[in-house]
């Protein structure tokens, strides 16, 4: 059976810099993989060339055995790709339940009225801990809430793969674990499959059941968190010594 999320020989060039270089690695159906690496070694790149915001400029990507090449990032949302932003991007102006209503409507689930997006919408919001938040306009929520937003968006699209970009940046420690406690929810009831980019090294060996680590645009290591943990190239990158 192949891999749900199959990236192999990617590369990515902006003009003279190799942002990614030969990257290759797989993401079987419900995993939590974690993509780890230093700022600058192409991660959010290589969730932009996933989620088709931007195109590979070597390799393939192929999803649920169809190839990425050549379509637009609503083309691959509606496939059943969604991603968030490590920047967080809501419709600021409209409400909690406005923006996952369209997340609704015009993702892969495209909900065939607003009487279904909104259905689908609350039922998120009731997963996500937003429900009464719902009436307030986006840009009144914590950074917190926002990035619960982000993630509640992703999911109401009816995604089977989520591109969770640094959804623990900036929150507390408390906060930090009522999101895994989130996402553990989300990825058990709805079956899920997340790739993880986080920062918060706990919370990734916590979360994650696999993970590949990035360094200048190379995959240098993968595994399970202990083997990583124990990795040289991994101490060598982060650390300069070994483990």
């Amino acid at each position: 059976m192949s891999a749900l999320l199959q990236i192999q020989g990617v590369g990515k060039r902006f003009g003279g810099l190799q942002a990614l270089d030969q990257v290759s690695f797989e993401v079987q159906a419900g995993q939590i993989v974690g993509v780890m690496g230093a700022n600058g070694a192409g991660k959010t790149t290589l969730f932009a060339l996933i989620a088709g915001n931007t195109a590979p400029s070597a390799g393939t990507i192929r999803f649920a055995d169809r190839s990425l090449a050549g379509l637009r990032a609503d083309q691959i949302c509606r496939l059943g790709i969604a991603r968030t932003f490590q920047i967080v991007k809501p419709f600021p102006m409209l409400t909690v339940l406005e923006n996952l209503r369209t997340a609704a409507l015009f993702g892969k689930a495209q909900a065939p009225n607003m009487g279904s997006a909104d259905k689908a919408a609350w039922q998120v919001l009731e997963e996500v801990g937003l429900a009464p938040m719902a009436l307030q306009p986006a840009h009144t929520l914590t950074l917190s809430g926002q990035k619960r937003l982000e993630i509640a968006r992703a999911v109401a699209t009816g995604a089977q793969l989520v591109l969770l970009d640094e959804v623990m940046a900036g929150l507390t420690p408390t906060e930090v674990v009522h999101m895994l406690q989130t996402l553990r929810a989300l990825h058990a009831t709805r079956g899920l499959t997340l790739l993880v980019i986080e920062h918060v090294m706990r919370a990734l060996m916590e979360l994650c059941e696999h993970i590949v680590v990035l360094h200048h645009g190379s995959l240098i290591a993968q595994g399970t968190p202990a083997h990583i943990a124990q990795d040289p190239q991994v101490h060598a990158a982060y650390f300069g010594d070994s483990p």
